[in-house]
């Protein structure tokens, strides 16, 4: 850095500290200039947070471009404002607010709660930690103007995050964020904003009872089979929120046969026995891959903490193995659809999840609609198609994120489990189990298999590479991937005209394999990295081992191409 980019930094770092009402967030940033550390002040005083795939995100520490007591309060005084110079702003509907159990996860949500009380805006507020998708389905249940989660879902246990609905009870999207980001950036400094206490007459307690509410609404998506035998389910909660709702609802519609794991049963934010909470990553499942075979289980559901992701594990014959996220969407895509008797149903997917989707789509007499990454695209794909959102059977994305039916405008990984639950059952009164199953849809509709691989780049500097990266991709496209050839080069950055509203300009680009399938890449929307995403057929004669190797050896080739610079 220069001596005016140091000077610059630490002068923004002093103004942080003076408009900061937490002394113990005022003090770390003190000691960070008593230390003469520039490079993580100018680092964490780099811009502020934005509006990612899943709202704010970040760690939780001092400064500008972190999450802390500042940045909450702030974004809930640009999020207030925005409210009340809204058509509806003189309506009593509230905004609903709710709170994982991460450790900093109850202060931002007193702090939420109280920015909106003071600016007049009514509450309806958990008071104690729950799913994400319980609070997606209490802001329909209360018709609020907007909702609030304060959780950083699967990210790693230093961070923590803010997720808005807006009033149509999906997560906001352009122009309504921008709006909302002009307002946050208009706001005054934190120890200047208003606070009410959370017992204000504005701020009331959600009753336990939206979650019978959910489970009575979860009757009109299942179609169990009748007569269908126990089943055995091992389930971890990731230390998460998910544990004692996931064991009512299975125990609700029957299912009283779960072992769980019991060390990470219990909400705990400090996610003692993963680094990582997501259960994508390797060796998050392992104790719960452990209590399957241990049970015996017919299968192994796990949560990540706040629930709104579903990962699934089933034994091979050999072993115990988790399916991926697009090999769970084929299964629950596939029964949810050939158990409909909707006629015009709604099924929707992230574009970077399998193209498989559409031919199962297809299969069962209906059209799959694919958006950009984000339930909140899907789901407000699904309005577009019917704005009561009633014939939304499913949608789903590859990062293990589930929506079945209409009650629950966001991924849900509950009813999603209880679903998955559901076939389990009818397969084994069947004599067939979860693993032979998916081999039959294969067979059906198509092999495929799907990978993906990140090049990190954190750090100060670590946008600027990333969006160095993008540009040498736009630039000079490869025109093979070990030995496929690209057939055609797709920028999602132009021609937003030509789409629909779900498909906006995007920093994504789509590399065509033609009939072996397609690469895409695009920055991670809540981390700083870059994704690549290599969706490939197998060819006939082709195993499918054959092609996952061909696959990795495809994505390997993209990496290098990009990371040249």
């Amino acid at each position: 850095m220069t001596d005016t980019m140091v000077t610059d930094a630490v002068a923004r770092a002093r103004d942080w500290i003076a408009g900061d009402p937490d002394p113990v967030t005022r003090s770390e940033m003190q000691r960070l200039l008593d230390a003469g550390d520039t490079d993580e002040i100018a680092d964490r005083m780099a811009g502020t947070i934005a509006f990612g795939t899943a709202g704010l995100r970040g760690r939780v520490e001092a400064g500008s471009n972190r999450m802390n007591r500042a940045t909450v309060i702030r974004a809930t005084k640009g999020l207030a404002d925005y409210l009340n110079g809204r058509d509806d702003a003189r309506s009593n509907t509230p905004v609903v607010v709710g709170y994982d159990a991460r450790l900093s996860s109850r202060q931002f949500t007193e702090d939420t709660v109280g920015v909106l009380a003071a600016a007049g805006i009514p509450v309806v507020m958990f008071d104690e930690f729950v799913p994400t998708p319980l609070v997606a389905y209490a802001a329909l249940q209360y018709g609020a103007r907007a909702a609030i989660v304060v959780t950083a879902s699967h990210n790693p246990p230093a961070d923590n995050g803010y997720k808005v609905y807006d009033r149509n009870g999906a997560q906001i999207i352009p122009p309504v964020d921008g709006l909302i980001s002009a307002a946050i950036d208009a706001a005054p400094v934190a120890n200047e904003i208003p606070i009410a206490a959370t017992d204000h007459d504005l701020v009331s307690i959600a009753p336990m009872t939206v979650f019978d509410d959910y489970l009575d609404d979860m009757v009109a998506i299942r179609t169990p089979a009748e007569n269908a035998p126990d089943v055995t389910v091992a389930y971890s909660a990731m230390h998460g929120v998910g544990g004692r709702f996931i064991i009512e609802a299975l125990n609700h519609f029957g299912y009283r046969d779960v072992h769980v794991v019991p060390e990470q049963f219990d909400p705990d934010g400090t996610f003692p026995t993963v680094a990582f909470p997501n259960p994508e990553e390797p060796g998050a499942m392992d104790l719960l891959l452990r209590t399957a075979a241990a049970c015996g289980a017919d299968v192994a559901l796990a949560n990540d903490p706040d629930a709104d992701r579903l990962a699934v594990a089933v034994y091979d014959g050999s072993g115990w193995t988790p399916l991926t996220g697009n090999q769970i969407g084929w299964i629950l895509g596939d029964y949810l659809l050939s158990h409909s008797d909707q006629t015009d149903p709604f099924v929707g997917m992230s574009i970077v999840s399998s193209p498989l989707l559409n031919t199962i789509a297809e299969a069962n007499g209906a059209q799959c609609r694919s958006t950009l990454t984000g339930f909140k695209w899907i789901w407000n794909a699904a309005l577009d198609h019917d704005a009561t959102g009633d014939s939304f059977l499913f949608g789903y994305e590859e990062a293990l994120g589930y929506s079945v039916g209409p009650a629950v405008r966001d991924k849900d990984g509950l009813s999603a489990a209880v679903v998955m639950v559901d076939l389990v059952a009818r397969l084994k009164g069947e004599g067939t189990t979860l693993s032979e199953h998916l081999a039959r849809l294969g067979e059906r509709y198509g092999r495929w298999v799907s990978l993906q691989r990140s090049v990190k780049r954190p750090g100060a500097d670590g946008a600027d590479e990333i969006a160095a990266m993008m540009d040498r991709l736009r630039a000079t496209p490869p025109g093979a991937l070990s030995g496929v050839s690209i057939v055609a080069v797709k920028d999602f950055a132009v021609g937003a005209d030509e789409r629909p509203r779900y498909l906006p300009a995007s920093n994504l680009v789509e590399l065509s394999l033609g009939d072996r399938g397609r690469v895409l890449v695009r920055p991670s929307g809540t981390e700083p990295k870059l994704k690549i995403y290599v969706d490939l057929a197998a060819t006939p004669g082709e195993t499918l081992d054959e092609a996952e190797e061909k696959a990795h050896l495809v994505a390997s080739d993209m990496v290098a191409c990009i990371d040249s610079g």
